[in-house]
């Protein structure tokens, strides 16, 4: 289980039409443990298990969750887009955005219009611009943005993705050492995925790739693989695809993260890509340490 440890950044998380009024709302923070066992690490390895933790929420359709405290960082708000309770559900977000303007000013918003798949198809589009539209509207002066999700689809891991992505606190390091390692290997492409969720948390990629949905695909393929590993008690470790095209390697990487290696070059040998990814994980462990010192990464080719 995961240890309560003190918190340097913490969420709001609220699923709309579960409250009434702002005094609910501050006797609901004060009295609200639930999430209190979420493992905060300093890093943005604690952001990945804070995620792990809201996306389960999500497709499990729990109710309103909140952890409010004046160093809050972010208000990621849930509404279901079939709710009958809209005004109410509208009030209550204003409601939260007060608490946040007057604790957390610096905080991001992000709203999931969530249950997508119960709109007809034709009308998605339409419906999802309105509400939109209006959350943006009555969220000024914060800046709110908005995804539309289901658990039917690769919708609610790319938003999940998105919203981890502005959460890490060293992303442009991150990302820098990424490609670097990636242009020495010689890749066409690598994606570092949340060990838990699979999550796309970062990616570089040397060409142009067809399919703009690949990540939401992989994550989903992926998931339900290592479902079935489980069920036979067994635990995923790595996995090599390969054709007369590329080879795609996934591998554990650090402690938090799976790495995926694109090569199409037919000379190099898995055993080298291999002993690369090897070789790279203790680097980007330290990277997951913010306090740390900075590194540039520096790799032979093997």
């Amino acid at each position: 289980s995961l240890k309560k440890t003190t918190k340097k950044h913490s969420p709001f998380l609220f699923e709309g039409g579960h409250s009434k009024s702002h005094r609910d709302l501050v006797r609901f923070e004060k009295s609200l443990k639930t999430l209190d066992n979420v493992l905060f690490l300093g890093g943005w390895g604690g952001y990945l298990n804070l995620l792990d933790s809201l996306t389960d929420i999500t497709i499990r359709g729990q109710k309103t969750l909140i952890l409010n405290n004046s160093n809050s960082k972010v208000l990621i708000y849930v509404f279901d887009v079939e709710s009958r309770e809209l005004e109410k559900d509208m009030h209550y977000y204003q409601s939260c955005l007060e608490a946040i303007l007057q604790n957390s000013p610096d905080a991001k918003v992000f709203c999931l219009v969530h249950k997508m798949d119960l709109v007809q198809e034709d009308q998605r589009d339409l419906i999802f611009k309105e509400r939109e539209e209006d959350l943006k509207r009555l969220s000024r002066p914060l800046a709110c943005t908005c995804f539309r999700t289901s658990i039917w689809d690769e919708t609610l891991y790319k938003a999940w993705s998105s919203i981890v992505y502005q959460l890490i606190p060293n992303v442009q390091q991150l990302e820098t050492n990424l490609r670097n390692f990636a242009q020495i290997i010689e890749a066409d492409e690598v994606l570092l995925f949340e060990r838990a969720t699979f999550l796309v948390i970062s990616h570089y990629q040397c060409k142009e790739q067809r399919d703009a949905h690949r990540f939401e695909k992989i994550s989903n393929i992926i998931k339900q693989f290592k479902l079935s590993c489980s069920k036979l008690a067994a635990s995923f470790q790595s996995m090599e695809v390969r054709n007369s095209n590329f080879a795609a390697f996934i591998d554990v990487f650090t402690s938090n993260t799976y790495v995926m290696v694109i090569m199409s070059d037919p000379s190099i040998p898995s055993a080298a890509t291999l002993i690369n990814i090897r070789n790279a994980r203790k680097h980007f462990e330290k990277l997951e340490r913010v306090d740390g010192p900075k590194h540039s990464l520096h790799m032979r080719m093997r």
